[in-house]
Formats: C-alpha cells, sequence, structure tokens
C-alpha cells in the first residue's frame, strides 16, 4: 500500500505493546516509507482508565515507551489490565511525544463525564513537562460526542498555548473495509451486529488521503501543518540484533562452553550406565558409545560456534 501510494510515513500505535513495530519498521522502510514508532498505554486518573498515544522521536523516546509498555503490565496485580498512574508521563520525557487521544482515551471519558477542570490541570501539567511534543488530538470520524470534545480541546488549545494536531484513527485501509471491522468489534467485545446497545465506531476509520485530509480540516491549516512537521522531529527505527543472552560461567566449572561439553559427557555416561548397562571403565572401548560421543561433539561444535552453551545451560 505505501508502495502504491507512494507514502512518504506512516506511524503505527499499538496498544499495550510494541509487537508490531519491528516487522512495521523493516517492511515499509524498504519501499522508502519513513516509519514513526508508537504506541498507545492504558492510563489511570483515580478512577477513570484510558488510552493514551506516545511516540518516540529518538532511541531514548524508544527505550523510554518501552519501559512504560513493560511496566504498564508488571507494575500490576495479575487481574488487573495493564496500566499505568497518569503521573507516570511527567518523568522522563525526554524524545517522547505524547498525544491527546481520542473520544475513547483516557481525556475523552473524563470529558464524557463532566471532569473538565481536571482535564484542563492535567493539559497544563502535561504540557509544561512535554513542552511542545504534547499536541491536542482533533478528530473527525463523526463518533459521537466528537464535535463536542473538539470544541473543548480547541478552547483549551488557545488557553493553555497547546499545539493542535489532525489525527485520524485507522483500523483499515479503506471504506469498503468498515461492514468487516464492525463485524469483528463484535466479536471482540461478544456482542452482535443487530445489537442496539454496543461499541460501534463510524465508517470514517479507513486510511485517509492528503487531499481527504486537507479538506477535512481546511478550517485548521494549523492543525494539518503539526500533522505534517510530526515526521521531521522523528529519527528513529528499530533494527534486527542478534539476541543477548547471559553468560552462564564459574571460577569452579569454567567458561559456558566447557560446562555444557561435561554436562553433556556425564549425561551420555549416565545414560550407558543405564540403557546398556555398560560400566564407565570400559566405555572407552565400547563402540556404540564412541558412535555416540561422536555424535554428540558435532553437535556441541555446532552449538559452540553459534554461541548458544548459554541459552542450552539456561533451558537446562
Amino acid at each position: 500500500f505505501c508502495k502504491e501510494k507512494k507514502i512518504p510515513c506512516l506511524g503505527i500505535s499499538d496498544t499495550s505493546n510494541l509487537c508490531g513495530a519491528l516487522e512495521f519498521a523493516e517492511n515499509i522502510s524498504k519501499v522508502g516509507t519513513q516509519p514513526i514508532i508508537g504506541t498507545q498505554i492504558y492510563f489511570r486518573f483515580e478512577d477513570t482508565t484510558g488510552l493514551l498515544p506516545l511516540i518516540a522521536l529518538n532511541e531514548n523516546g524508544y527505550k523510554r515507551i518501552i519501559e512504560l509498555s513493560s511496566r504498564s503490565y508488571l507494575e500490576n496485580d495479575a487481574l488487573s489490565d495493564p496500566h499505568l498512574d497518569v503521573k507516570d508521563l511527567l518523568i522522563d520525557t525526554e524524545g517522547v511525544s505524547l498525544l491527546s487521544g481520542t473520544i475513547q482515551g483516557l481525556f475523552g471519558k473524563l470529558f464524557e463525564k463532566g471532569r473538565l477542570d481536571e482535564i484542563s490541570k492535567l493539559y497544563r501539567s502535561l504540557s509544561s513537562k512535554f513542552n511542545d511534543n504534547f499536541y491536542l488530538e482533533i478528530q473527525r470520524h463523526g463518533d459521537q460526542n466528537e464535535i463536542a470534545f473538539e470544541k473543548f480541546n480547541l478552547e483549551q488549545s488557545l488557553k493553555i498555548q497547546i499545539p493542535i494536531i489532525a489525527t485520524n484513527e485507522v483500523y483499515y485501509l479503506t471504506p469498503d473495509m468498515h461492514e468487516a471491522h464492525d463485524a469483528l468489534t463484535c466479536i471482540g467485545s461478544k456482542t452482535y451486529v443487530n445489537e442496539k446497545n454496543r461499541i460501534k465506531y463510524s465508517n470514517q476509520h479507513y486510511f485517509k488521503s492528503n487531499e481527504e485530509m486537507s479538506k477535512l480540516f481546511s478550517d485548521l491549516p494549523e492543525a494539518l501543518e503539526n500533522n505534517f512537521n510530526l515526521p521531521f522531529k522523528c529519527n528513529f527505527r528499530p533494527q534486527f540484533s542478534k539476541p543477548v543472552l547471559p553468560n552462564i560461567s564459574s571460577e569452579k566449572g569454567g567458561s559456558a562452553d566447557e560446562i555444557l561439553k561435561k554436562d553433556s559427557l556425564d549425561g551420555l555416561k549416565e545414560k550407558f550406565l543405564k540403557v546398556f548397562k555398560v560400566e564407565e571403565n570400559n566405555l572407552k572401548t565400547d563402540d556404540k558409545f564412541l558412535k555416540y560421543k561422536d555424535r554428540l561433539d558435532h553437535e556441541l561444535k555446532i552449538i559452540i560456534e553459534m554461541k548458544y552453551p548459554s541459552y542450552f545451560l539456561i533451558v537446562s
């Protein structure tokens, strides 16, 4: 799609993780599209939990959003969904851009509860920490309460001097995929298409072209300008790396290579004693043992050449 449409840059924002980031970056980079790496994490403010999108501007920012994503799982009990406290956003913001999210996100939920003063205070705190890397998202999908939320955000932008950005939440590529996505939403929430009281998105969550976005936000040129300029702030993409394994060694047992050789040979001797009833003193002259030892040495040679002894020792 990026190749066909000559897309200059494209962002990804998986929910509560960055599992798709590496594959996404690798594939779209091959066709000349700049990947922008992000995630959306659940944050809690008092009794309300909702998503907020974070974008990595550089390597430090990438490490920071990985850390936040991991902590959202590790610092909760097993019964809670992964989430963090909104205060965690105010620690170490270097290299990270924060967006205010959708009407279904944290601030959208607070807005629907009428907690406008609290949103305003949070906006001020986040703006003072992130500076011009905190944006108020303006979205026009035609979803419920979106117009009222937009009006509120535009007022806050003028009042607190927070930049606005035009965004479109993409769930599928083309408009004709809306029906299939609607059915998928029902499957995810264990409900039915003909149910009235269920989550229902408009048919505007497809990948919109430059022309469509320009027309949709023609009255807010500064929001489009910030949308256009954001990729110039991003200068990082994840790269493939070799696995980093801990080195298992000891002064007593030697290096991981030596420990693996010794453990493997001891294991082979033990099997011959139990299965073939060959005494250890007779192993050196036993044809069957010598045959198995040759095979073991061959396997160990490959494992050591690939620098995997520590991995085998961890598993054992």
